[in-house]
Formats: structure tokens, C-alpha cells, sequence
């Protein structure tokens, strides 16, 4: 049975005892990839609401890496001070599947190996995600009131709605719609009935003191009478010259 030497060993003992402190530093001394402060920190903003939702989703990506590679180096650490202790132990060396030798070369590449080239598992895929998607999700977060029924005050979506409104730089291609007339029409949930709850209410028009009712002829009083909803109203709709 093979079985390293003496010199063999310190060789290795060497290696790993490097990687631990160049791996020590580099953890310490970036902040654990800069995980050590906030999103708020990391991007000088004083908000995370901004203009156009990739603003945000660009810093939420980036901190997503940062937990990734911070989550390796840790892992690898650990392995570091594991491959020691086995080392120091006298259990360094062998599969920890079939118990056979693990070639030298071998370790000298991965010095922190438990296997055999035959026996590498699969790598496990890390299931920590940035605390950021905690508020992104569902879309606008914890903003997002349309999922209560008790709920139907300004929201999230809302208050996006309305600075999306005076313009973006999305095309036609990114609308929630796939098929749309105008540009008025890319909002999201544009359909939708703004300022109001029924068609009806957007048209009828009182003064001050609830009296001399008026009807206001826009998009929506049109779509009202063309689809016969209702009462029919006390005034008809003028000739087509006088909108003109």
C-alpha cells in the first residue's frame, strides 16, 4: 500500500498552511466581498428605488455574485482546515469512499481532496440567496398590495405606474403585452382602471356641491356606450363633427 513520505507530507502540509492565510487574507481584507455592509453601502445610493427597475436589479445581481464567491472561499477554508487536522491525525491521503491511496499528483493539485479521481461526487449547488430577493419578491415586494382583498390603497405598483407614465426607455418588445397599439399601452397592467373602480365613475362629473351632472366624453364613456353597460344615459352622444 502506497503511503506518502515524510517529505511528501510537509510538502503538502506547506501548501495548504499557504492557502489558508492567502485565502484568510483575501476574505478579510475585501469584507467578505463587500458583505460586511449594506446594498445602500455597496452602491452609494441613498435609496433603492430609482428610475427604471434594472437600476436595482443590476445591484441585486452583483450582490448575488458576491454571496457566491463569498460562500466558496468560505467553503474552501473550511476544507483547508480539514485537510490539515487529517493531515496532523494521519488520516490524509486515502478515498474516503473505496480507502484506497490517493495518487500524489493528485493531491498536489487538490490538496484538499476526501477522493480518488473514481469517486468525485456531484458539486451541491449553494441555496444562499442575497437577503435583497426577500423584498423583490413577489414583483415590487413588500409594496405590492394587490395579492390582500382588504387592500386597495396606493401601492408599489402604483406609485411605479405613475413614474412610468411620463416615459421609459423600453420598446414595444418589453411590454407586459405582446400586442400593443400604441406606447400608451406599454405600462404595465395599462388596462387597467386608473384613478377610478368603475368605467362610469371616470365620465360623470358633478360640481362642487354635487349637482349639475355632466358627462365628460372620454375613451372610457365611449367604450361605455358601445358596449350597451348600464343605464342609458340622459345625453347622446354628439355628431362626430362637433368632438372635432
Amino acid at each position: 500500500m502506497h503511503t506518502l513520505t515524510e517529505e511528501q507530507k510537509q510538502q503538502i502540509q506547506q501548501l495548504l498552511k499557504q492557502e489558508l492565510e492567502e485565502f484568510n487574507k483575501q476574505v478579510t481584507e475585501n469584507s467578505h466581498y463587500g458583505l460586511g455592509g449594506s446594498l445602500g453601502d455597496s452602491t452609494g445610493e441613498l435609496s433603492s428605488y430609482d428610475n427604471h427597475p434594472a437600476d436595482i436589479g443590476t445591484e441585486v445581481f452583483e450582490r448575488g455574485k458576491d454571496v457566491a464567491l463569498n460562500d466558496k472561499a468560505e467553503k474552501y477554508l473550511g476544507d483547508v482546515r480539514d485537510a490539515l487536522d487529517r493531515l496532523n491525525s494521519g488520516q490524509y491521503g486515502t478515498c474516503s469512499v473505496c480507502g484506497e491511496p490517493i495518487p500524489y499528483d493528485r493531491l498536489l493539485a487538490v490538496p484538499t481532496t476526501l477522493y480518488c479521481k473514481a469517486h468525485v461526487p456531484q458539486k451541491t449547488i449553494s441555496q444562499r440567496r442575497p437577503i435583497e430577493e426577500e423584498i423583490l419578491s413577489p414583483p415590487f415586494g413588500r409594496t405590492s398590495l394587490d395579492e390582500l382583498p382588504s387592500q386597495n390603497q396606493l401601492d408599489g405598483e402604483d406609485a411605479w405606474q405613475i413614474v412610468e407614465s411620463w416615459g421609459t426607455s423600453n420598446s414595444p418588445a418589453m411590454a407586459e403585452d405582446r400586442y400593443i397599439d400604441s406606447y400608451d399601452e406599454m405600462e404595465i397592467e395599462a388596462n387597467e382602471n386608473d384613478g377610478y373602480v368603475e368605467d362610469y365613475e371616470s365620465f360623470i362629473a358633478t360640481d362642487i356641491y354635487g349637482k349639475d351632472v355632466t358627462i365628460i366624453r372620454n375613451k372610457a364613456y365611449r367604450n361605455y356606450m358601445h358596449q350597451g353597460e348600464g343605464e342609458p344615459l340622459l345625453e347622446d352622444e354628439p355628431p362626430s363633427d362637433e368632438l372635432d
